[in-house]
């Protein structure tokens, strides 16, 4: 019995690997065939995003939470009949914004004071109002890009930029990836190029 669920628990790791790996557009056709796995990576790459439209807008712990759920049980009913998977993203700041003037409004409704103007700007994401939530975004899309990129690129950018304060040394990089020291420069070049391009086509199609 331990070993099968130890099986068990690799495959799912492993899957979650494969969703996260994943495009929105397929990420999305599977939750719309019922795929918990799927929505799981779904509501993890989208999370922080949501979040962001309420805090920024200066609700409480409370009606943000609020705001999360109520746009993803939206999205949850509706999962099916999205028109266009592929801009997942649109769709879920867009119902996040307009729940969160719901909120701001009820909110104004018993007695606190908030401007007609403020609510205009954050249905509008106007500069100063949604500045967290565009880096959020920009992060974003940097992530999706890396996805797009070669096995090869992938690893070496993560070994680069992600979760260090300082890239290693070319030494102990060459020796982890497996590759010539010499080569590391060009290679890192190709890669940020490539990087670039698929940033720039995924913005293009946001």
């Amino acid at each position: 019995m331990p070993n099968s669920l130890e099986a068990a628990r690799e495959r799912r790791v492993s899957q979650r690997k494969q969703y996260e790996s994943m495009g929105d557009a397929e990420l999305v056709s599977l939750c719309a065939q019922g795929g918990a796995l799927a929505w799981e990576v779904l509501v993890r790459r989208y999370r922080r995003l949501v979040y962001a439209v309420p805090h920024r807008a200066g609700l409480d712990a409370d009606r943000a939470e609020e705001v999360f759920h109520r746009t993803f049980s939206k999205l949850a009913l509706r999962v099916q009949s999205i028109r266009e998977p592929g801009r997942i993203q649109a769709w879920v700041v867009t119902t996040a914004r307009r729940l969160t003037i719901d909120a701001m409004r009820e909110r104004k409704n018993e007695g606190q004071n908030e401007s007609e103007e403020f609510l205009h700007n954050i249905a509008d994401g106007k500069p100063g109002v949604s500045d967290d939530l565009e880096l959020l975004q920009t992060q974003h899309l940097v992530r999706q890009a890396v996805l797009e990129l070669p096995a090869s690129c992938r690893r070496l950018i993560a070994k680069l930029f992600y979760y260090r304060d300082q890239p290693p040394p070319y030494e102990s990089l060459a020796e982890e990836l497996g590759i010539p020291i010499g080569s590391i420069g060009p290679t890192r070049s190709r890669c940020l190029k490539k990087l670039l391009a698929e940033y720039r086509k995924l913005e293009r199609e946001g």
